[in-house]
């Protein structure tokens, strides 16, 4: 395997996840296909930027989003910053590219409303998989975990006592979040309901499907997605936009900025940043309230 070396590097050294790692070795093969096919290039660790921003071209060609050809290229960047600090190569080929210009998305976090709207659908679900999904909605809401987090959520995480969550974030980061009661509640309900599976296969995970095996993220998606559909007319209905709306809520209410980056995990306070815009909904009123040409 050509790129065994930098997995490592990836996976022991900057304690990426197995899953990002995947698409960076992903998008490293089908580079090198391309510089092979197109241009004689047995390694890429040889290419030079006319390669690479030929590879560009074709994937943006191919209808390949800006934001995803950045990701790709991001991938390459990586790579070649582990050559220099190798010193496998002397310089990167990659050293005055500049990234292709995407437009902004602005993710509206789900509305108090339309929350409350998905729990009072929870609370007529019955029996395990009513339980799990309601726990899995309550969970994202008031702790703001990402969809890896939850799914790789242990008994062993959880302190009913201290009423505290641990969670395993990017890179191996722990971090523990207080559980508020209600779904201390729901979580013990479920966990009742759990123990009454006829096998449990992955005793150690909190989330299971029925089957008693670890839930995927694809499921977690689904669930979160199925709910929210009937509540809401957002265009994106997805856990991340529950992890959104979590922070949101918060520093709306006041919250200290630094205090809900720690909560959510965040390296930088320019993650957290992005999540500081208010609702549409208050800012139109802010306006409404505030502008002086609206009393004329």
């Amino acid at each position: 395997m050509p790129f065994k070396k930098f997995t490592d590097y990836l996976l022991l050294e900057k304690h990426y996840s197995e899953h990002t790692v995947k698409a960076y070795l992903n998008d490293l093969e089908t580079f090198s296909v391309f510089a092979k096919e197109h241009y004689g290039y047995d390694d890429i660790k040889e290419v030079n930027y006319g390669v690479i921003r030929s590879w560009i071209v074709s994937l943006v060609d191919s209808g390949i989003a800006n934001r995803s050809v950045n990701r790709k290229v991001s991938s390459l960047k990586t790579y070649y910053k582990f050559l220099l600090k190798t010193k496998q190569i002397e310089a990167t080929p990659l050293a005055q590219h500049k990234a292709l210009k995407t437009s902004k998305k602005i993710q509206v976090p789900f509305s108090e409303t339309e929350i409350e709207s998905v729990l009072e659908l929870l609370d007529k679900e019955t029996g395990f998989e009513g339980l799990r999904n309601k726990l899995m909605v309550e969970l994202f809401y008031a702790t703001g975990m990402r969809r890896a987090e939850l799914v790789g959520l242990k008994l062993t995480d959880i302190s009913i006592a201290q009423k505290t969550i641990k969670v395993l974030g990017k890179r191996n980061k722990e971090r523990v979040i207080p559980m508020l009661a209600p779904v201390m509640k729901t979580l013990q309900r479920y966990l009742e309901e759990r123990s009454q599976l006829p096998e449990i296969k992955d005793a150690s995970y909190v989330f299971l499907s029925a089957k008693g095996v670890k839930i995927y993220e694809t499921l977690v998606y689904r669930v979160i997605n199925n709910y929210f559909s009937k509540a809401s007319a957002k265009l994106k209905k997805s856990p991340h936009i529950l992890r959104h709306s979590f922070a949101t809520h918060l520093l709306n209410e006041g919250a200290d900025i630094n205090a809900v980056k720690e909560l959510l995990g965040h390296a930088s306070l320019a993650s957290t940043q992005v999540y500081t815009h208010n609702s549409i909904a208050q800012l139109k009123q802010v306006y409404k309230d505030a502008h002086p040409r609206n009393s004329k």
